[in-house]
């Protein structure tokens, strides 16, 4: 079945990917990116199924007036999927607070704000999906990845607890954790490297940071598949919660749960037995 699909941060990379397979699948789609020239240059000449608008997710005002202009369009709004984000890359003393703050502008509240513009018109269809793309940050911290961890972990627990108040709305949520794709996520556009430097961290963040590049490329993700297997989901009578997308994520996801259950018991003795007596209530 035809939906509407709003695409954020469809100028490259996996946006790019989504918005072209959803196109070829027939679905109406609204491609946004700040710059929408660039959505123009790379889905090519003007269809009667795709609408190109302007929309930077840090501003509420441009996610409303693109949600707007897609019901203008189209009719209603299906599917969102929030794609657009950035990676801000470094140890944490070196990733200085302004860095940390468009880290989370753009990977947490930049989701948020296109959520909140889109949720009155699927509230008021009493249908709708909004998939989120985080990452396996998002579920295991790294190395070199403070920043965009914290903004991914955060923006987990903000989709898991979405779920319950859109619930009662027909309103399904999905949290996409990619492993490593071949998208464009490491390259400078999209990668900011940290603005500090201290010697204690010098002799490993050039070799990390040049590691990094040299990652671009060769991921063993394929965007285009990761694109076919969301819209999928998005035809899902009852869409998957929680999509670990690749075998990397999956195997990562498998050791954190065993950490986690580990780290559980491990806590039995000393933290199962912190509430008050009930001598002492």
């Amino acid at each position: 079945m035809s939906k509407v699909i709003i695409v954020t941060g469809a100028g490259r990379g996996l946006g790019t990917d989504i918005a072209r397979e959803a196109l070829a699948a027939g679905h109406q789609v609204v491609a946004t990116r700040r710059r929408p020239e660039e959505v123009e240059k790379t889905l090519g000449e003007p269809q009667d199924n795709l609408l190109v608008t302007r929309l930077d997710v840090t501003s509420l005002e441009d996610a409303e007036a693109a949600a707007q202009a897609a019901v203008d369009r189209f009719g209603r709004i299906d599917v969102l999927i929030n794609n657009a984000g950035n990676f801000f890359a470094g140890y944490f003393e070196e990733i200085s607070p302004a860095q940390m703050r468009q880290q989370f502008e753009t990977n947490l509240f930049g989701p948020m704000n296109v959520t909140r513009a889109v949720l009155p018109h699927m509230r008021a269809q009493r249908a709708g999906h909004v998939i989120t793309i985080t990452s396996t940050a998002g579920l295991v911290g790294m190395e070199f990845t403070s920043a965009y961890a914290a903004s991914k972990f955060a923006e987990e627990g903000w989709m898991e607890s979405l779920r319950y108040d859109v619930e009662p709305y027909n309103i399904h949520t999905t949290i996409v954790e990619p492993g490593y794709f071949r998208t464009e996520l490491l390259v400078d556009g999209s990668t900011t490297w940290p603005e500090l430097s201290i010697d204690d961290y010098a002799p490993r963040t050039a070799p990390t940071i040049d590691g990094m590049k040299s990652m671009n490329g060769k991921q063993p993700g394929d965007p285009a598949k990761l694109a076919r297997a969301l819209l999928t989901i998005a035809q899902q009578e009852k869409p998957l919660l929680r999509f670990v997308a690749g075998a990397d994520a999956i195997e990562a996801a498998e050791a954190k749960a065993k950490e986690l259950l580990a780290q559980a018991e491990a806590s039995r003795e000393l933290g199962g037995a912190l509430a008050y007596d009930n001598a002492h209530a």
